[in-house]
């Protein structure tokens, strides 16, 4: 599958550094940071399948999706990349590695762990389906609905950055919630493999619940050259809380 992709930066003379998104989340994400570490290295932020502009499929594994990771590094001839993932686009990082040690430099992995995680987000998926596309006149309005079923107002303009406008006028959803739905089994799934090698970090919230420290003898085991670093006062989403922190962290890494 052929993604689709920003590219920010022009340094040759050291590895190019792929950024990979979360659920429900979009290569724009990431654009103020890569900007930032743009000065330094090339940098490629990737919409996964499903997600922003890149195309739909029924099928969502992680198998697939570090496939689609690696059919844009052979496109765009990069031989060997640093690789960072936030949340499912971690998992993909970390599948990624495990399938691909070669094409790997070193590896970020943003707040989540190499394991199987409980069904969580059926309330937001049950908000979206809520949205009536062919009713609503604004976002505005997709906000009130969703009020109902998520809480944090910045998750949910989060959400709905993923609703858009067709050339009709009318709204659509860029993401493509049916197969997102229909495969949420394989992105809960941890990682297939048996061990990557490679210098790999792990970023953390400290008061997030994806990497809590009984998680943390199976992530060496996947990873045992991994060191684990955690972001004070911080949650889920390290770099839009924390983005100075993180990005010190993960370029003291780099470099």
């Amino acid at each position: 599958m052929k993604l689709n992709f920003d590219t920010y930066g022009e340094a040759t003379n050291v590895s190019p550094l792929i950024i990979l998104h979360g659920l429900f989340g979009s290569a724009s994400n990431f654009r103020g940071l890569a900007k930032f570490y743009a000065s330094d290295y090339q940098v490629h932020c990737l919409d996964l399948r499903n997600h922003g502009a890149s195309p739909l499929s029924d099928d969502m594994t992680y198998s697939l999706m570090a496939g689609d990771v690696l059919d844009f590094m052979d496109n765009q001839n990069i031989d060997k990349a640093h690789i960072l993932g936030h949340s499912m686009g971690g998992k993909t990082a970390m599948q990624f590695s495990l399938s691909y040690p070669d094409r790997v430099d070193k590896l970020i992995i943003g707040d989540i762990a190499p394991v199987l995680y409980p069904h969580h987000h059926e309330t937001i998926f049950d908000g979206l389906n809520a949205i009536p596309l062919d009713q609503i006149k604004s976002r505005g309005q997709a906000e009130q609905i969703l009020k109902d079923y998520v809480d944090e107002a910045g998750v949910r303009l989060f959400l709905l950055t993923n609703l858009i406008r067709t050339d009709e006028g009318d709204f659509k959803w860029r993401i493509n919630i049916p197969a997102l739905i229909k495969n949420y089994d394989h992105i809960s799934a941890a990682p297939e493999g048996i061990s990557y090698e490679g210098e790999t970090l792990f970023i953390r919230g400290e008061n997030s619940e994806y990497v809590e420290d009984q998680y943390v003898p199976e992530t060496l085991e996947f990873f045992p050259n991994a060191k684990i670093e955690t972001i004070d006062d911080c949650g889920h989403w390290l770099h839009s809380e924390k983005p100075q922190e993180f990005s010190k962290i993960l370029l003291d890494f780099l470099k």
